[in-house]
């Protein structure tokens, strides 16, 4: 369905961005709801480095029902945060996003499995019940058991997707033997339920081999090719990585702004401490440029998706150092 209204959105000739001919105006969609995920630009809000780059910034928080792809197509946003397969996906289908930043250098993604299960290895997975998120997260997965030689379709042999809500209901209830779950978020929801780390075990898609890029920032194409546009992005990249820097330095006090920013009231400041902690290590090393053995090597996990791959052919113009390397300077 979102795939749809993304075509169907840019089909309706909709796809200039909210201020691409404003100099200093920049309006940021997140792809999920406030949280510590995004602490790095609310953090830049909030200590005016934004403001010192004479920027006006505008975060739009996402939710279920928003796909910052048919956003960013249908001008509501000049930016937005988007997962590789979903945004790779997007230009296939034609949606021309480019990424110019990536922010996160490691992924957070993973399964967590009841230990009692007997599950020690992949090769284990075979039998089981494995909770799976979709809307397109589902391609990581499915590229990995592809590629492990396990069939997703059940069966003694093979695993039986459960198609995951964005909870961790169904390991607690033992509706799945493993479901997948965020270092940052609902790992932390699992033992906040009273289930102790020993009881479980994890297997993160990075160290798989299979994982791919997560949060990298994307623009439209037909607007990088503005100068002024190329200048208000290189200044928002500069200014974003400074509070990616500030944030995970200090992850207490970027928690802190995180939940001054959220208007629902629904984050805790526990959780956000926490969360914030585990973001630290996946922007840990970078810089906010691509790394290109990053960027391949998620191509290469989304083409090895077996009979429906998320993307048929290798992208070209996917991503471009021009932002970030004019940022860093």
């Amino acid at each position: 369905m979102k795939k749809l209204m993304i075509s169907a959105a840019f089909a309706a000739g909709l796809g200039s961005a909210a201020h691409a001919d404003d100099a200093n105006s920049v309006t940021l969609q997140l792809q999920w709801v406030t949280q510590a995920q995004f602490a790095g630009y609310y953090v830049a809000l909030d200590k005016g480095f934004y403001e010192e780059e004479g920027l006006d910034v505008t975060i739009l928080p996402g939710g279920p029902d928003i796909a910052p792809p048919q956003v960013l197509a249908g001008g509501g946003a000049d930016v937005m945060l988007n997962w590789m397969p979903s945004a790779l996906a997007a230009r296939e289908k034609g949606l021309p996003v480019v990424n110019i930043a990536q922010p996160f250098k490691s992924s957070g993604l993973m399964l967590t499995c009841w230990k009692d299960t007997g599950i020690t290895s992949v090769e284990d997975f075979r039998g089981k019940t494995i909770g799976v998120w979709f809307f397109g997260n589902e391609y990581p997965f499915l590229s990995w058991m592809s590629q492990a030689g396990i069939p997703t379709d059940g069966g003694e042999d093979g695993v039986t997707v459960l198609k995951q809500g964005f909870n961790v209901d169904p390991l607690l209830q033992r509706e799945a033997d493993c479901i997948s779950t965020m270092t940052y978020n609902e790992y932390g929801q699992v033992l906040d339920a009273g289930v102790s780390p020993d009881e479980l075990v994890t297997f993160k898609y990075e160290d798989q081999g299979v994982a791919t890029l997560e949060d990298g920032i994307y623009a439209l194409e037909e607007n990088l090719s503005d100068p002024v546009f190329q200048d208000k992005m290189v200044r928002f990249v500069r200014a974003s990585m400074k509070g990616w820097e500030y944030a995970g330095a200090n992850p207490e006090e970027a928690a802190g702004i995180v939940l001054d920013n959220d208007e629902t009231g629904a984050q805790t400041e526990a959780h956000q401490v926490r969360m914030m902690g585990e973001i630290a290590k996946l922007i840990e090393g970078s810089d906010g440029s691509l790394d290109v053995a990053d960027y391949e090597r998620t191509v290469a996990t989304l083409l090895a998706g077996g009979s429906d791959p998320v993307i048929s052919k290798a992208p070209e113009g996917a991503w471009t150092s021009a932002i970030t390397d004019a940022a860093l300077k």
